[in-house]
């Protein structure tokens, strides 16, 4: 069994186990979100032998229908979140270390509205901000002259004063996929589009049975289970696997409008409303701009969420209070929307419930343990693995310790935490490859673009092309080394390739995979 110590091939040119085995596992994980592929990640590198299934495609619900931020939450120091708000800015710079290629520093800039928030306690809330953890990549926060500064341009004439401060920025699904992909190189079976339909409990293991969606069922054996299925935590335990828990959740709908650009400066903004709740603006795939969140109740099936016209009017005419120029329902070029599993409390407001987590650890005798994961945000996420972990220790007896907060994710193990360093670098080592297409590859696969690229070099050597800039080597790479399988999964969650190829494009790379795919896996 692969330790710490040892590094995954460098190269990226690890087999990924494909189908399970009939040897027992340490760990079963259900849910391939970013808590679930963040635990089996962390669970294989300290040696455990681990088997993750996902009902769908890697981060196919919530964990690709973020904001997309590294943060610690500003708003959330209203709500006296101090905890979770200095837990999650303690792993911004940790995580912006692992994967530099697919996170990067971004600033953000808060109008001032006097008649919202009093200049004085958003001076105060960022003094906190700033200090509840060190920072040593990121700059703090100062107060500007919106008729000076670049992001002042857009906005209207009477506002003239705001704030700047830093989080970060994060590619959501390919976070979730490069977890799967380090699990993967560190020994663990990793299974896409397989479900989990039932379990029994023994004396020292499990006996689960899954389900691939062509009605495939084969059974396996763990010691341990992890429930980390999201806005289906609570289904997996009472009706998969029969269980009771002491935590419930609450799935709060949070939606997104994209536009075409609204500016031209590297600066998001954070925009107060007067019901109290926020809605970022942020630069988003080079020519478009991101607009969200909402937050609402949802009871419906996780699976079907999506959002409605009130949603795209609230986030419209947020929006449009602050732009010179107004923005209406037939500026949006695509939306998404995604269930938040938050922790169920007394409390009206969706906007209010905690995004902090639970975990809940059912081992009757420390024997063939069930620990369930509630709520969660991406930013903890490495956190949240490492404290399942220590939940599991007494029950599984590994003796390898925490060791991710240092270790990079595959990609992002470059010279310096700097894809823009990278990707001068690779510029200069493959001239042939056109300026905006090394650019994509340096942000989206880091030092992995070696392996896609292969020995090739011209752009003949990547093969056909079959939309944009988008050629079968990199069809091929996503198929062998990160579980893709349909389409949807190159252009919508290892890519966002589906903003710029349009419906022509979309259906080159359906034809592809329905001839090409048992043949590039």
């Amino acid at each position: 069994m692969q330790t710490p110590a040892q590094t995954p091939l460098d190269n990226g040119s690890a087999p990924l186990a494909s189908a399970p085995t009939s040897a027992p596992y340490d760990l079963l994980v259900v849910g391939g979100g970013i808590n679930g592929t963040g635990i089996a990640r962390d669970a294989a590198g300290r040696g455990l032998r681990v088997l993750l299934v996902e009902q769908d495609d890697l981060a196919s619900h919530t964990s690709s229908a973020s904001t997309k931020l590294i943060h610690g939450g500003l708003r959330y120091l209203e709500y006296y979140e101090f905890g979770l708000v200095r837990k999650a800015l303690q792993e911004r710079e940790v995580l912006l270390r692992a994967a530099p290629h697919i996170m990067w520093p971004l600033r953000f800039v808060m109008p001032h509205m006097p008649n919202l928030r009093p200049a004085w306690m958003i001076r105060a809330g960022l003094f906190l901000y700033d200090h509840l953890a060190r920072r040593e990549i990121l700059p703090g926060s100062r107060g500007i002259d919106l008729r000076q500064h670049p992001a002042g341009a857009p906005l209207r004439q009477d506002l003239t004063r705001g704030f700047v401060y830093s989080d970060g920025w994060v590619q959501d699904a390919r976070l979730v996929v490069l977890n799967a992909q380090d699990a993967a190189e560190r020994g663990a079976t990793v299974l896409t589009r397989t479900r989990l339909v039932g379990a029994e409990r023994g004396e020292h293991s499990w006996t689960a049975q899954l389900e691939t969606t062509t009605g495939e069922r084969q059974t396996v054996r763990a010691r341990a289970i992890v429930n980390a299925a999201g806005p289906w935590v609570g289904h997996l335990l009472g009706d998969v696997l029969r269980q009771p828990a002491t935590h419930r959740i609450r799935n709060v709908k949070g939606s997104h409008i994209v536009t075409r650009k609204l500016f031209d400066h590297d600066h998001a903004y954070i925009f107060q409303n007067p019901d109290k709740r926020i809605i970022f603006a942020i630069p988003y795939e080079r020519d478009f701009t991101l607009i969200g969140t909402t937050d609402l109740e949802y009871l419906g099936d996780p699976a079907k969420v999506e959002i409605n016209e009130d949603e795209i009017a609230y986030l419209c005419k947020s929006a449009s209070e602050y732009f010179t120029k107004p923005i209406v329902p037939a500026d949006v070029v695509w939306t998404y929307a995604g269930v938040r599993p938050l922790m169920e409390e007394d409390v009206s407001n969706p906007s209010a419930v905690t995004r902090d987590y639970k975990l809940e650890l059912d081992a009757p005798g420390t024997r063939a343990p069930l620990l369930s994961v509630f709520g969660g945000k991406i930013t903890t996420y490495r956190r949240l693995a490492e404290e399942a972990m220590s939940h599991l220790h007494g029950a599984l007896g590994f003796t390898h310790g925490d060791w991710t907060a240092g270790a990079p994710l595959p990609g992002g193990d470059m010279a310096e935490p700097d894809a823009g360093a990278f990707e001068t670098s690779l510029r200069a080592q493959m001239p042939w490859l056109p300026s905006s297409l090394a650019q994509r590859y340096a942000h989206t696969y880091g030092t992995r673009t070696h392996v896609l690229v292969g020995d090739a070099n011209s752009l003949d050597g990547l093969g056909t092309r079959i939309c944009g800039d988008l050629y079968e080597a990199e069809l091929r790479y996503l198929v062998q080394y990160e579980w893709a399988r349909t389409a949807q999964d190159v252009l919508w969650r290892r890519t966002k390739l589906g903003l710029h190829v349009g419906k022509e494009g979309a259906a080159s790379v359906e034809q592809w995979f329905a001839q090409h795919l048992e043949m590039a896996a």
